[in-house]
């Protein structure tokens, strides 16, 4: 039989018995430490997906009606942020093609954005 040991949990302060190398109390606290632990690049990597989905779902909207062709600041209007995107294509003559998931736009000149659809 193991020896029982009185512990501190690191989570919540109180006292319990179990093993020497058992850190917390339940797994209510081990798992509570670890997402404060954690809580920071999980945030970041929320704010990120939230931007991402919200571009995708802008360009899908736009895409749906018909509009292949749009203004970059209607698109900024509803809400896109051109600094995200989860692809980068280099074509013919620096030609770029950004894609939000499975959408895509490219800019064909300084004001105007291509929308591409599902790729």
């Amino acid at each position: 039989m193991e020896p029982v040991f009185k512990r501190i949990c690191k989570e919540c302060g109180r006292a319990f018995h179990g093993r020497s190398d058992k850190l917390f109390c339940d797994d209510g606290c081990r798992n509570q430490f670890h997402n404060k632990l954690n809580s920071d690049a999980n945030n970041y990597v929320r704010n990120v997906n939230n931007i991402l989905r919200r571009n995708r779902r802008i360009l899908e909207d736009h895409y749906r009606r018909g509009e292949t062709q749009i203004e970059r600041e209607e698109l900024q209007a509803s809400g896109f942020d051109f600094g995200y995107h989860t692809k980068v294509e280099n074509r013919v003559e620096d030609q770029k093609v950004y894609y939000c998931y499975d959408y895509a736009y490219s800019f064909y000149n300084a004001d105007m954005v291509a929308i591409k659809g599902k790729t």
